[in-house]
């Protein structure tokens, strides 16, 4: 298997997939962790979702670069979700059930009405459930894939403290004089742009798993936000790294395969809480 595995190695396709895979894994847990704490897990859904709906339109439209379309549609839609979420006549979790299930819906309609793919099932089943396309990515791909993963993480690291404030307790931080609202604005662009580089990794209806499962995983080990936030980057890059390895030798799906490795790592984490007296109730 060693030989095997090496043997994969020598091809920068292989290489192009574990390095997206992983800062796309580790850009999801840390931003991941602040949305569950918020109770605002599905908007990973939602938005992803969107994204469906717009790489549809980009499709029927023939566009090279589908991400010059589902960027700024996906970014503006978690704009539309953060406001509507504080409307008083819609709640957050309405809102985001109305965007995804809308945009899911005239994304599939739209794909059936002018598309001229010949495995329009095929299509759709990879966009939902991701593909091989993280196998075949291009250098120019993985570099822009790399350059905003790590604008992720810079804007993470400089902002750690607001977030941490606003994720605790907004009213507080408006109180001190902190711009709950700019950085709640903030979270949600973030998070856009990590739902558009996923995609390709584990399709639209897999993606919540990337933000949710190694979040709830750390959380059974540990009650800080500093070290649930490190152990869950830990874990979805070990997780997305096996996966990948995984997908490749075995010839599995790699969205469904890294997601299998998110549960297994979960129950795992559950049961050492479970045995170290760190689960909660």
């Amino acid at each position: 298997m060693l030989e095997k595995l090496f043997f994969y190695f020598q091809y920068p396709f292989v290489r192009y997939a574990l390095i997206v895979g992983v800062l796309i894994a580790l850009c999801s847990s840390l931003f991941g962790v602040t949305l569950v704490l918020k109770r605002f897990s599905f908007i990973g859904d939602g938005l992803s979702h969107v994204a469906f709906g717009a790489m549809s339109i980009a499709a029927v439209l023939n566009l090279s670069n589908e991400m010059l379309l589902v960027l700024p549609v996906t970014t503006l839609s978690a704009v539309l979700l953060l406001r509507s979420g504080q409307n008083t006549r819609i709640k957050g979790d309405a809102a985001i059930a109305m965007i995804s299930v809308g945009a899911l819906a005239f994304g599939y309609l739209i794909m059936n009405i002018f598309s001229t793919s010949s495995n329009l099932t095929g299509d759709v089943c990879s966009t939902l459930f991701g593909s091989t396309s993280i196998l075949t990515l291009t250098f120019r791909e993985v570099i822009l894939s790399t350059v905003l993963s790590i604008a992720v993480l810079i804007l993470f690291v400089c902002f750690y403290n607001k977030i941490f404030a606003v994720t605790f307790d907004e009213s507080f931080s408006q109180a001190i004089g902190v711009r709950a609202d700019r950085y709640n604005l903030l979270i949600a662009i973030v998070i856009a742009i990590i739902i558009v580089l996923a995609m390709n990794l584990v399709g639209s209806l897999l993606i919540s798993a990337l933000v949710i499962f190694p979040a709830l995983s750390a959380m059974r080990l540990f009650g800080s936000f500093k070290a649930v936030t490190i152990c869950s980057a830990l874990l979805s890059v070990v997780c997305a790294f096996s996966g990948i390895i995984i997908s490749i030798l075995a010839g599995t799906p790699v969205g469904s395969t890294i997601v299998a490795a998110d549960v297994f790592a979960f129950f795992i984490c559950y049961l050492i809480g479970i045995f170290m007296g760190g689960f909660k109730k």
